[in-house]
């Protein structure tokens, strides 16, 4: 018996014979069967019942907006954590619509812009605070500076 940990061995390909077209593909009554597969085989890897989706093909929509650039601004220049939030779940956008989970991709997408939109509007309410609480400070400061 060959030891398969043995490199010095060649590799070979498994001897196997797959159609290159579904044998269970039939046309619909009245129509031609195809003159060349309407897919074609990867070499090596068993047939696939349907053919991949296209998503540029009519009937199909392109995946949401999962506004990665908002959510790392929102986070550089903003409310950090729910800048991060906006980022995790934008990141998640593309994985669900590639799992077909439209619905959840739609969600992540919304809540993506939503986290972003609240860290730029905290952000903006704490730079006001910060803001107000310089200018008392320094009317208090220099009103204690005119009574000496």
């Amino acid at each position: 018996m060959a030891d398969p940990w043995n490199e010095q061995q060649p590799r070979q390909a498994p001897q196997q014979n797959f159609p290159l077209y579904d044998p269970t593909y039939a046309p619909a009554p009245g129509q031609q069967p195809p003159s060349e597969p309407y897919f074609q085989q990867q070499p090596g890897f068993p047939m696939a019942p349907y053919p991949q989706p296209n998503y540029y093909q009519a009937g199909y929509q392109a995946p949401p907006e999962n506004h990665l650039v908002w959510a790392i601004l929102s986070t550089i220049f903003c409310f950090m954590p729910l800048g991060i939030a906006s980022i995790v779940y934008s990141a998640q956008v593309n994985s669900k619509w590639s799992m077909g989970d439209f619905y959840g991709a739609r969600e992540s997408a919304k809540k993506a812009l939503n986290f972003a939109k609240w860290a730029a509007i905290t952000a903006g309410i704490l730079y006001a605070v910060v803001i107000l609480c310089y200018v008392v400070f320094f009317i208090f400061i220099l009103g204690a500076i005119a009574y000496f």
